[in-house]
């Protein structure tokens, strides 16, 4: 188990190529479920955890790893399955999101596979709004489930959509303007899309990368100039059939968009987003989601590029 993830910090070539890789494992019965290996640390047995009074039902408690405590979330009992127990029969798998470290209770890790992000898709639409999938997969014919890990630490932790400062944000000549949105998370489409309204943004929201390319060729297809009609694009980065690095990478080679505004936001951590950002041309990136400092950077870029 120790060398499962000994290659991770190897791995971050595939970021920006439309590739990912999926640590694959498995809460209840027979399912498996997928997480990707850029956003965890390790992956260990379940020590002795410490109690958290009044803390969510899936909140099993506080584990203490090399000095630093961080809480352990059973990722069966947050989707609504059956508790896993806290023993060193189970696993934790180590992350970072949103800049915060926790750690998942998860029954048995499988293995590490390499994925086109273009093999990944949306869930089927029969499944509802109350599900827990971001995206799904199939892998030696049988189905991968991704888990909308934003909808979970939401759910669990919250977010805080509040502006102090809420007045309208206008274009130099006054007008509303209209953003588009990309991001496969449910809960985080309405993060970005709530605040937004807030200050006035009208928003087109897309699930996907492809998606919102699509959204942006059929309206320059139908004669509008999309360098106007949009004022910012706000897409996250690890989304189904088309990352946000290649979304931004296609906007930049087409002639009729390529000086789109765009913001990636995403939950993503490390030093390498800026590089990645600079690389394919994206004009910022911001982690998720913290209202105020989204719309701080978004005034602060559309400032800079002199639509405010």
């Amino acid at each position: 188990m120790a060398g499962v993830l000994d290659q991770v910090d190897q791995r971050t070539n595939l970021v920006g190529e439309n590739r990912l890789e999926i640590l694959m494992f498995r809460l209840n019965g027979r399912q498996v479920f997928g997480i990707n290996v850029f956003k965890v640390q390790e992956v260990l047995s379940c020590p002795a955890l410490t109690k958290i009074p009044q803390a969510h039902s899936a909140t099993r408690g506080l584990a203490t790893l090399r000095k630093i405590t961080i809480p352990v979330i059973d990722l069966a009992a947050a989707i609504g399955q059956r508790p896993l127990e806290a023993s060193p029969d189970n696993l934790l798998i180590i992350t970072e999101y949103n800049g915060t470290v926790q750690a998942f209770l998860v029954k048995a890790v499988e293995r590490i596979i390499n994925l086109n992000w273009q093999d990944i898709k949306a869930p089927p639409k029969g499944v509802g709004n109350n599900n827990y999938l971001t995206a799904v997969t199939e892998v030696d014919n049988k189905l991968v489930e991704i888990i909308d890990v934003e909808k979970i630490l939401a759910e669990i932790v919250g977010a805080d959509m509040h502006l102090e400062n809420a007045e309208p944000l206008l274009d130099k000549d006054g007008n509303t303007m209209k953003f588009l949105i990309a991001d496969d998370s449910l809960v985080a489409r309405n993060q970005v899309h709530r605040t937004l309204t807030q200050i006035g943004i009208d928003s087109i929201v897309t699930t996907t990368g492809k998606e919102a390319f699509d959204v942006l060729t059929d309206m320059v297809s139908e004669g509008i100039d999309v360098e106007k009609e949009i004022s910012l694009i706000i897409s996250d980065i690890e989304m189904p059939e088309m990352d946000g690095y290649t979304l931004t990478s296609a906007i930049r080679a087409n002639d009729r968009m390529k000086n789109l505004n765009i913001m990636l936001h995403s939950s993503l951590s490390g030093g390498f987003n800026d590089s990645m950002t600079e690389k394919v041309g994206a004009d910022k990136f911001i982690p998720k989601f913290k209202a105020e400092e989204l719309v701080t950077e978004v005034k602060s870029l559309l400032s800079e590029k002199g639509v405010t």
